[in-house]
Parts: structure tokens; C-alpha cells; sequence
């Protein structure tokens, strides 16, 4: 019995396995190729409601590759099911609203795989500002 290099193994290989799937998934060239018929990103500031797992700062982090300005906001009409959100008159969810530059827009359209699993869509906040959401894509038989 050897528990002790099974116990080294991993933990060096866990967090070198988990930062590689990081790598993978999120900023390496290999698994996103951004569809052609998607318009080009502008120049400018562009305000990004997030209301899943880019509401945390390391992830957000990660994703962008800095920090950004946020700010608390409300999508009102609407409900969260799952990673998705529908039309719920009287509800509302909760989330941030960003403040990104094209590149980081980028890095964010990348990272929810945009045109394959979601689409990015301007709605209008219980503030009266309006914001990029992500919804996903109706699933394809």
C-alpha cells in the first residue's frame, strides 16, 4: 500500500487538471471559433447584466482577465430556471450589471460559447438602463 504518492499525485494533479479545463474552456483559441454570421463587437463601453456564475468576482476574474466596475441591478418580468431565465410577469431576478470594453465583451461572448449555446440580447433594467443579457439558445433536436 502507497497512500503516500497516490495523495501527492493528487494534490498536484486536481488543481493542474482543474486549471487546465479553466484554460481550455475559457481563453484558449481550440473550443470557441465565434460563428460568421454574428455582428462585429463595437468600440466603447458596453453595460452586461450577469446573473449566474459571472456574479462571482473570481470568476469574473478569470473570465476577463481583470477587474471590472459592477453594480447591483434588477431584471424585472423575468424569473432564473436553471441557467437560463422566462417570462414571468410580477418576478424579477437579481444580478450586476458590468462595465466592459470591447475586448472584455469579447472574452464574455467567448466564455457563454455565444451563437452556440447562448445569444446576447439588449433588455432594459428596473433602473430604466438598458444592458446586454445572455439567454440560451432553444435546444436543437
Amino acid at each position: 500500500m502507497r497512500p503516500r504518492p497516490l495523495l501527492t499525485t493528487t494534490l498536484l494533479g486536481l488543481p493542474l487538471m482543474v486549471g487546465g479545463w479553466l484554460w481550455l474552456t475559457l481563453l484558449s483559441p481550440f473550443l470557441y471559433e465565434r460563428p460568421e454570421h454574428l455582428d462585429p463587437i463595437a468600440e466603447g463601453p458596453h453595460a452586461v447584466y450577469v446573473y449566474g456564475t459571472l456574479r462571482v468576482p473570481v470568476v469574473r476574474w478569470i473570465v476577463i482577465g481583470d477587474e471590472v466596475e459592477t453594480r447591483p441591478a434588477r431584471l424585472e418580468g423575468w424569473r432564473r430556471t436553471g441557467l437560463d431565465l422566462e417570462p414571468a410577469p410580477g418576478e424579477w431576478v437579481p444580478g450586476e450589471v458590468l462595465t466592459v470594453d470591447a475586448e472584455a465583451l469579447a472574452r464574455l461572448d467567448r466564455y457563454e460559447r455565444l451563437g452556440i449555446r447562448y445569444e446576447r440580447v439588449r433588455h432594459s433594467l428596473a433602473d430604466g438602463s438598458e444592458a446586454w443579457v445572455y439567454r440560451r439558445l432553444p435546444e436543437t433536436p
